[in-house]
């Protein structure tokens, strides 16, 4: 079974910091794109990252306008994971963060990172960000 599971949430002042974590199991890691969201209190999941297959891509990442400049993805195909760097934190990229694999294999990331391309996600990993 495929099975996530995202780690490196906190707290943090604005301005700060923080390295999430996903690490995957049960399918072919470095045949499918992996996405990072993210739900605040009372909103939708938005799409923050996603990272295109290594097999076909080569990793290409793309962002959310609201997280460019300030978060970076990245994958470690012998450990499995997928990270995602937050730096520049805002109090709004407060939310649980979640990462997410497609019910299938698949390669290349749409610059619209959309939840509903995605079949299984992790537990999320809480991140506030606060003065």
């Amino acid at each position: 079974q495929v099975h996530l599971v995202e780690s490196g949430g906190g707290l943090v002042q604005p301005g700060g910091s923080l390295r999430l974590s996903c690490v995957a199991s049960g399918f072919a890691f470095d045949n499918y794109i992996i996405g990072w969201f993210r739900q605040a209190p009372g909103k939708e999941r938005e799409g923050v990252s996603c990272i295109s297959s290594i097999s076909k891509f080569d990793g290409t990442t793309y962002y959310a306008d609201s997280v460019k400049g300030r978060f970076t993805v990245s994958r470690d195909t012998a450990k499995n994971t997928v990270y995602l760097q937050m730096n520049s934190l805002k109090s709004e990229d407060t939310g649980v963060y979640y990462c997410a694999v497609p019910p299938g294999p698949h390669h290349y990331c749409s610059d619209n990172i959309w939840p509903g391309d995605y079949a299984s996600w992790g537990q999320g990993t809480q991140v506030t960000v606060s003065s």
